[in-house]
């Protein structure tokens, strides 16, 4: 597929990046916001979400049922979603919709923020923290997080609590809207059959006139903690473990050796601690993985079993992190190394795809990377460069948390 990149900034800071294919057959937008749970004050933990979710309530002049209709009409593929670093809001659909959709997500993103529908879906996201606490796995992991950045915003949890929830404001919303949804915090990423110039005439109609704010987040990350906590549940039969430890951020060049490090320890298939645990019949579920963020990242060990087996699982990955550097060949990284390649490339085979990759690219690495030129970083990873990375960010230099029956 032949792409030519085309990039303009409005006056107002709103960047807007397109990889434009003319020979697709579908076209995608999203708007990208650099802020989540991580750029929240504390006591309104949860907004990112919270507004994510009132933002398809509907503006002044166009409520949320015709939103809803007017993208089934196009036939689009559109949703939206929050992270602890970014909010975005998206669609794909057919060239001839692409107006249409970039026109509704735009309005959408200076909604009306009326009190009936703050306090309606106020009620939505109370339910959906609840569900998540019915949830072991989940509730280990916020607790985990909570804990190894000692209650400080790294740590938020996306959802935010009952009680942050469940005391918000709409003023204390929309104060926090006015702050961080400004355009100098935005990236709008095109992709596909699209008609950059046209796109970017109906983006300045739309957003040219909102004001920037200058809003910036604070990247270093707060003091971690180490060491071990326990929970108990009457509710749970299972015993559940989860391990967090430091690792590159999304700018670092090892961001990709961490990835195929994480996969070498605890992928799906074929890892180290499928091998030791899943094979032997020791635990039940057992994996890990890689989270790069904003300056930071976090390496995750989790595993699940009969809880009176717990300790035995626990030893067996401290052991397998502990052979880990020595027992990485070059003949295990290059499949990781070619599955990961054509998972990258596969995904960009597609608009919706490359709009993903492009605007997370700006959103957190403020520049453009081409996919050539990430795939061929990928494939430069060797096998010392992921033991230098085992070497930098141990594994077991964690906050590791447990949970059993009470």
């Amino acid at each position: 597929m032949s792409v030519t990149y085309q990039e303009i900034v409005l006056d107002n800071g709103l960047r807007i990046a397109a990889e434009v294919a003319p020979g697709a057959h579908s076209a995608a937008v999203g708007f990208f916001v650099r802020t989540g749970a991580r750029d929240e004050p504390t006591e309104v933990m949860g907004v990112s979400h919270y507004l994510e979710h009132m933002m398809f309530k509907g503006t002044e002049d166009l409520p949320a049922d015709a939103i809803n209709q007017a993208f089934d009409d196009l036939g689009a593929s559109n949703n939206a979603f929050t992270s602890r670093e970014m909010t975005c809001f998206y669609a794909h659909t057919l060239p001839e919709g692409m107006d249409k959709a970039t026109d509704l997500i735009a309005r959408m993103l200076r909604p009306a923020l009326r009190n009936t529908d703050f306090d309606t879906e106020k009620q939505v996201i109370l339910e959906e923290i609840a569900m998540y606490a019915d949830n072991p796995f989940w509730v280990l992991y916020e607790e985990t997080i909570d804990r190894r950045y000692n209650r400080a915003r790294l740590g938020h949890r996306v959802l935010g609590t009952k009680d942050s929830v469940g005391a918000m404001t709409r003023d204390q919303m929309n104060a926090y809207f006015t702050d961080r949804y400004a355009p100098d915090s935005m990236v709008v990423a095109l992709a596909g059959a699209v008609d950059f110039d046209r796109c970017v005439d109906l983006i300045k109609d739309r957003c040219a006139a909102w004001p920037a704010t200058g809003a910036r987040r604070d990247p270093a990350p707060p003091e971690r903690a180490t060491g071990r906590f326990e929970m108990t549940d009457p509710k749970v039969n299972r015993g559940y473990l989860i391990g967090v430890a430091d690792a590159p951020g999304v700018e670092d060049e090892r961001r990709h050796a961490a990835a195929l490090l994480a996969q070498v320890l605890g992928g799906a298939d074929n890892s180290r601690l499928h091998w030791a645990l899943i094979e032997t019949g020791l635990a039940e579920e057992a994996q890990s993985a890689y989270d790069p963020m904003d300056r930071h990242g976090e390496f995750f060990v989790y595993a699940s079993g009969d809880p009176d087996k717990l300790g035995d699982i626990e030893e067996v990955i401290r052991n397998e992190i502990r052979g880990l550097r020595d027992s990485i060949e070059e003949d295990d990284l290059a499949k990781l190394r070619a599955k990961a390649l054509t998972a990258l490339t596969l995904a960009s085979e597609r608009p919706s795809g490359r709009m993903m990759r492009l605007g997370r690219v700006w959103t957190m690495l403020g520049k453009y990377i081409t996919l050539d030129e990430e795939l061929e970083s990928l494939a430069r990873v060797t096998a010392d460069d992921v033991k230098a990375v085992c070497d930098a960010f141990p594994f077991d230099n964690w906050l590791l948390g447990t949970m059993k029956p009470a």
